[in-house]
């Protein structure tokens, strides 16, 4: 990069660990660049962020911003997976509630560039009364994000999609054959949990007020990927859009800590066979039920495979429970970990074959950057859009429900998996997820992406018009 005057970003994502991170990412990217960054959120959420490598400690000042009290909310709850599902609506409205102390800090900084989630539909006009240059930051990719459609209300006719069926078809401004849709009980959920809103403002009004007032949508992808896709969002939101990449993430930067449950693993793991474990994680936001939960365990002890499970501990709101005995049935070949687990190690391990993932748009990253091939069981929002975008590509198999309800088995969890692991027929995803490891895992093409996005902002900034 030319000798250029430092730039000061300020990151400020949505409280949800599945836009925490990504925008983490980011801003250690910029950071790395030789730029301040200040990272913007709650105390807690600031506390639970994997620990920053020593070199980058000075560049990104985390600024605590203090969540208002809220009725409904939990105590000490400051992200969704502090929240059973139906009380975020509770967390937006405390979100919501940053507005002051978030104008304040602005004032004081007057920072070259925000970049913010789809959240503070409020943000814009702010930044632009003090001539701070916005960019809306959508933690999808690019096919996620051209489905859920434009920011505007009207397109070609004031198209709108109103019901559940719309959404179970690929919409009219996708002009190429694609199975990027959701199945009727994916999107029934979607709109079951959307039905209150003790905020005031739905989702659907703030991203398109956060999309609309924005300078520049970044998205994080690259053209490799996916770029007949990319290619459609600037005409969609008419807006500049610019990828910044798959900001894969560092093992070295992100989990240097907690080295006696690595210990502990690695071991195990060592004593595995080469690309015989499945892997299974669903993430710090899906919540299977209970039935789902029992199903996917009989259905790994079916498989006969060995397994390492990072499963969460749960709240006080929802205690599910694995089948009786099923621990010590497994014991022998299975470990279920309730406990912190250091995924990017476990996934870069080379006993782990396939990684069983609830396809967020992070965890897909992670597990491709090492060229896992994905058996997928998607639960909310985008994760079923990535999960057939996934499966166009061949890089992995989505476990199949019933088509009506959305129910799970056993002998479907344990089919998909024995398939992929073992099977003739599945050797095309670990050819496929292979390939895509020399997109996701590469560095150097993540640093021209960072380095094409970074001189982005120096000629952009401070064109904010209020």
């Amino acid at each position: 990069m030319t000798e250029t005057k430092k730039l000061h970003v300020v990151l400020f994502p949505w409280l949800a660990f599945g836009h925490l991170i990504p925008f983490f990412e980011l801003a250690k990217q910029i950071a790395r660049k030789g730029h301040k960054v200040s990272y913007i959120s709650t105390s807690r959420n600031i506390d639970r962020l994997p620990k920053l490598s020593q070199k980058l400690n000075y560049s990104i000042h985390f600024v605590n911003l203090s969540l208002p009290l809220t009725k409904g909310l939990p105590e000490n709850a400051e992200a969704t997976k502090d929240v059973p599902l139906d009380k975020v609506q509770y967390l937006k409205k405390a979100f919501d509630g940053l507005e002051s102390e978030l104008t304040q800090f602005l004032v004081d900084s007057v920072p070259d560039w925000i970049i913010y989630d789809f959240t503070p539909y409020w943000l814009p006009p702010i930044a632009g009364k003090l001539g701070i240059s916005c960019a809306f930051f959508s933690t999808f990719n690019a096919w996620s994000s051209v489905f859920f459609g434009p920011a505007k209300d009207i397109i070609d006719g004031n198209v709108q999609r109103t019901k559940p069926e719309d959404f179970t078809v690929p919409p009219k401004w996708i002009p190429f054959p694609s199975n990027i849709a959701f199945r009727l009980y994916e999107i029934n959920r979607f709109f079951g949990h959307g039905q209150e809103n003790i905020s005031g403002v739905s989702d659907w009004h703030r991203f398109r007020a956060s999309v609309s007032d924005c300078d520049v949508f970044l998205v994080r992808s690259c053209n490799k990927l996916e770029r007949e896709w990319l290619d459609l969002l600037p005409q969609l939101h008419q807006k500049p859009v610019v990828p910044v990449g798959l900001l894969p993430p560092s093992v070295q930067d992100t989990e240097g800590d907690k080295r006696d449950a690595w210990g502990f693993i690695n071991n195990w793991l060592a004593m595995q066979r080469e690309k015989s474990v499945v892997y299974v994680a669903l993430g710090t936001e899906a919540t299977p039920s209970q039935e789902e939960l029992t199903e996917l365990a009989h259905g790994l002890e079916l498989s006969g495979l060995p397994f390492f499970w990072a499963l969460r501990k749960q709240h006080d709101f929802l205690l599910l429970k694995l089948p009786e005995g099923f621990e010590e049935r497994t014991k022998n070949r299975g470990i279920v970990w309730t406990s912190w687990a250091p995924q990017l190690r476990i996934l870069e391990h080379d006993s782990v074959g396939v990684f069983l993932t609830h396809c967020g748009w992070g965890s897909i990253i992670e597990g491709l950057k090492f060229g896992k091939p994905l058996v997928m069981l998607p639960f909310l929002g985008d994760q079923a859009l990535n999960a057939r975008g996934l499966e166009e590509k061949m890089v992995g198999l989505e476990i199949s429900r019933n088509e009506k309800d959305g129910s799970l088995t056993r002998n479907s969890v344990a089919e998909s998996l024995k398939l992929v692991m073992n099977d003739e027929k599945g050797k095309i995803y670990w050819e496929k997820a292979n390939e895509m490891k020399k997109i996701f895992g590469n560095r150097d093409l993540s640093d021209i992406y960072i380095d094409d996005f970074i001189e982005y902002l120096h000629k952009n900034k401070s064109l904010c018009i209020d």
